[in-house]
């Protein structure tokens, strides 16, 4: 709950450092660009989820992004959730989209890291194995999009990540580990 009250905490200050205290000066300060809100959102330390993997700096952006997210959802895609943009977000990586690809098959760890996971051993935050397991769930994301949308089918990582994160609510899903990591992004 300390990081909960850390984050709202966060917020608050930003948004009057910023914003004279304005949530709607923020979202003005966007442009209707919800990349662009992200980029402001990553001001803040619980939303700057960047990792260094192998010496290059690789963002996630979970929470940033689902700020954008959320507010579409909300407005119906209008007013303060109205943006140009929601096909420049990614899915809003975490442990539950990469656990039910994984579940599903179409994600395959190998055999030490998946043993680990089944254990329900801790996986580092910032780790190798973590970053590639969020990496890999994105990419694996944008490919599902591209394959769709050569079917016909317009579909957004936001609405596939709606999808995969539903069906992770399912038991049989529930009933396996899934890789745990102490974190304040997701």
């Amino acid at each position: 709950m300390g990081h909960f009250a850390r984050a709202l905490n966060d917020l608050g200050r930003y948004l009057i450092e910023r914003f004279d205290g304005s949530f709607g000066g923020l979202i003005e300060e966007a442009s209707s660009s919800a990349e662009r809100l992200a980029r402001l959102l990553v001001e803040m330390p619980y939303f700057d989820d960047v990792h260094n993997y192998k010496g290059r700096k690789v963002p996630f952006y979970k929470r940033a992004q689902l700020t954008s997210a959320d507010l579409w959802v909300a407005f119906g895609g209008r007013g303060p959730g109205h943006f140009d943009d929601p096909e420049r977000l990614t899915i809003f990586a975490d442990n539950l989209v990469p656990h039910v690809l994984r579940v599903d098959g179409v994600l395959l760890y190998e055999e030490g890291l998946d043993s680990r996971i089944e254990a329900e051993e801790l996986i580092s935050v910032g780790s190798a194995e973590e970053v590639e397991i969020l990496a890999c769930a994105v990419q694996v994301v944008e490919l599902l999009k591209r394959e769709l949308h050569k079917l016909g089918r317009e579909v957004s990582a936001m609405g596939l990540d709606y999808l995969l994160w539903n069906r992770g609510q399912q038991p049989y899903y529930k009933a396996r580990p899934r890789h745990r990591t102490r974190t304040v992004f997701y």
